[in-house]
């Protein structure tokens, strides 16, 4: 059974740092676009980054110059850096990837930005 299993939140202060990891089990991420969403609190699910299988990296404009999304193929795993953090940035994140038209969610992982 393919599994996602995102790990890393917790919780920082206002213009802190946080490093979300997504590991994956019976799917080799390499192959696969990997995407970050969340979900912040009053909001819809909303994309945040996206690592291509030829690499590319792509982030939505609320964390462009914040945020880096990279991979560690050797571990299969997919990571989201953040900086600068913002209190808006609070909520759970999720990993989500594609393999032969099936879509795989992690089950999320939640952070806290305080002042």
């Amino acid at each position: 059974q393919v599994q996602l299993v995102e790990s890393g939140g917790g919780s920082v202060q206002v213009g802190g740092s946080l490093r979300l990891s997504c590991t994956a089990s019976r799917i080799v991420l390499s192959t696969n676009g990997v995407m970050w969403y969340r979900q912040t609190p009053g909001k819809e699910r909303e994309w945040v980054a996206v690592v291509a299988s030829g690499g590319a990296r792509n982030y939505a404009d609320s964390v462009k110059g914040r945020f880096n999304v990279y991979r560690d193929n050797e571990k299969n795993t997919v990571y989201l850096e953040m900086n600068s953090l913002k209190s808006e940035d609070t909520g759970i994140y999720y990993c989500h990837t594609t393999n032969r038209s099936r879509d795989y969610w992690g089950q999320g992982t939640q952070f806290t930005v305080s002042s």
